[in-house]
């Protein structure tokens, strides 16, 4: 859905995101079909997208979750770290977190992202829960658009002011 969304956004000259491939090594491959069988992860991966919105820098992991409650062991502490360096360096940095329960998609932005994890890191819980997402933030479908969440970032960038 994210995808077909970044494709509407690039045909509508409104965005350009790409989805970040992730490095593998094949280890095996069958012969026959040459279709890898076995591989290892070369390297940690940053987030699954990257690009610009109307001059300014995204970036953005997708995630998702079936309880009410989003355990932050999925979001690892290189892509805590590298998001904060990206909005360090004038971008903007969120996840997209679907509550497939709910069947609901939110923004989260890095800011409520990187208070969750702050809390953890002092003790505090593990996880977030449904309640504690800024419901003013939930990413809906727009004609062609699955998955419009260029409307959450304007309301992101507003709320910076």
């Amino acid at each position: 859905m994210i995808n077909h969304s970044n494709a509407v956004y690039r045909e509508k000259k409104l965005a350009l995101i790409q989805k970040v491939p992730t490095p593998i090594t094949p280890i095996t491959i069958d012969k026959e079909s040459r279709h890898i069988t076995l591989a290892y992860f070369d390297q940690k991966s940053t987030v699954d997208y990257i690009g610009a919105v109307q001059g300014i820098p995204v970036c953005f992991d997708a995630k998702e979750c079936a309880a009410r409650t989003f355990p932050l062991q999925n979001v690892h502490e290189h892509q805590i770290h590298f998001m904060k360096e990206f909005e360090e360096q004038g971008g903007i940095a969120f996840i997209l977190l679907h509550f497939t329960g709910e069947d609901e998609i939110y923004y989260l932005p890095f800011a409520d992202l990187h208070r969750f994890w702050m809390r953890m890191r002092a003790g505090g819980r593990k996880s977030f829960t449904y309640e504690e997402v800024d419901k003013a933030f939930q990413v809906r479908a727009h004609r062609d658009i699955l998955v419009h969440y260029l409307e959450a970032i304007e309301k992101d960038l507003e709320s910076r002011e």
